[in-house]
């Protein structure tokens, strides 16, 4: 996929704030006016509301379907701002173009399923409409980039991808776990793509939005995607991550945009300097890991030597515990080093395996 060499809605944007906002839900003709008027006068460009809302359960607030087209339809005719939603099949293609909404999105639970996905790109075929593509529920690039490639494969050139956060089986204080570090590698591989967070859906509260986007923005995240509501405790679906038209002005003014690049030759030749010591501690890492990786060979040779199991269960909970001790000690982060050290816990046992079952 290429993105530089193109003129559209998402290919002009610059790091952010781009800012995309409105309801969780359209809910009522009344309350998507009230919103789209609030947001207009703060200067918002898109204007956000799910008609189709794919729940986990049934009985739950599931949209209200065709008629919030209408809604949206008759928002973006009295205010002027442009109109987005979600669609996660190809009759929902085919209602929204019908209405004429501006910009289309999909979804974490469709992104997950190629087949749906496909449906939807065949579906838009010929047609030249913005698209976003959210993350997948579970944390996988290979299905994002996968449902923005067949999106581009369609003739989709106007693209963006949407980062809203992760599933996890694990209590955080995120609704949905960010995972930075697979945008940043989306946004490795995709310089020219757009990517714009969801703090609403990756905090799943009201207090986390403005952090999440400041950190998405630190990043060099395109834009934001915050939901809106002028009744948040009443709405129905989300109500504890959506805020107020008021609140959203709040957060947008205190959001900072930092500079892409130094500006001054003196900070320029600081930080390659640094980046040089940098690389130097990175050196000295590697040959530290070399060592360890050496010892554990030489454990392993002693194992298969007096026929002793790899995983030494009270050894790792004591490593485990330990190293995440040195590093608080050391003023480092102990969850970081605790991730650190299960990755190396990996790497050891697979060593140590090879060479029980004679492969070294």
């Amino acid at each position: 996929m290429k993105f530089s060499d193109i003129d559209s809605f998402f290919g002009s944007l610059q790091p952010g704030p781009f800012i995309i906002a409105g309801p969780c839900s359209a809910e009522s003709e009344e309350q998507v006016l009230q919103t789209a008027r609030a947001l207009q006068e703060q200067g918002v460009p898109l204007f956000r509301a799910g008609i189709w809302k794919p729940r986990t359960r049934p009985g739950s607030f599931e949209g209200v379907g065709t008629q919030g087209l209408a809604w949206l339809k008759l928002a973006k005719q009295e205010t002027g701002i442009q109109v987005s939603t979600e669609v996660a099949t190809a009759r929902h293609v085919e209602e929204a173009l019908k209405y004429g909404i501006d910009v289309l999105w999909i979804g974490a639970r469709t992104t997950v399923n190629p087949f749906a996905v496909q449906e939807i790109a065949d579906a838009l075929r010929g047609v030249q409409v913005p698209v976003m593509v959210k993350n997948p529920v579970n944390p996988d690039l290979a299905l994002w980039i996968g449902a923005l490639e067949r999106m581009y494969q369609a003739g989709i050139t106007d693209l963006a991808a949407i980062h809203r956060g992760f599933s996890s089986y694990q209590k955080t204080k995120y609704r949905n776990v960010p995972v930075w570090q697979i945008s940043i590698e989306l946004k490795a591989r995709y310089q020219e793509l757009p990517i714009i967070i969801d703090p609403s859906h990756i905090g799943g509260s009201r207090e986390l939005i403005f952090p999440v986007a400041q950190k998405a923005l630190d990043l060099g995240y395109n834009g934001v995607m915050i939901e809106t509501h002028p009744n948040p405790d009443k709405a129905l679906s989300d109500a504890a991550q959506q805020i107020t038209p008021a609140r959203l002005a709040e957060v947008v003014q205190q959001l900072q945009v930092r500079k892409s690049t130094y500006d001054d030759a003196e900070l320029v030749n600081r930080a390659e300097e640094l980046r040089l010591q940098i690389d130097a501690a990175d050196h000295d890492i590697i040959a530290a890991l070399a060592k360890r990786m050496g010892l554990v060979e030489q454990i392993g040779a002693y194992k298969k030597l007096n026929n002793v199991q790899v995983l030494q269960l009270a050894r790792w909970k004591e490593i485990f515990r330990s190293r995440a001790e040195w590093a608080e000690e050391a003023g480092i982060n102990g969850a970081f080093v605790e991730e650190l050290y299960k990755l190396i816990h990996v790497e050891s046992i697979r060593k140590q395996t090879q060479i029980l079952d004679g492969d070294e």
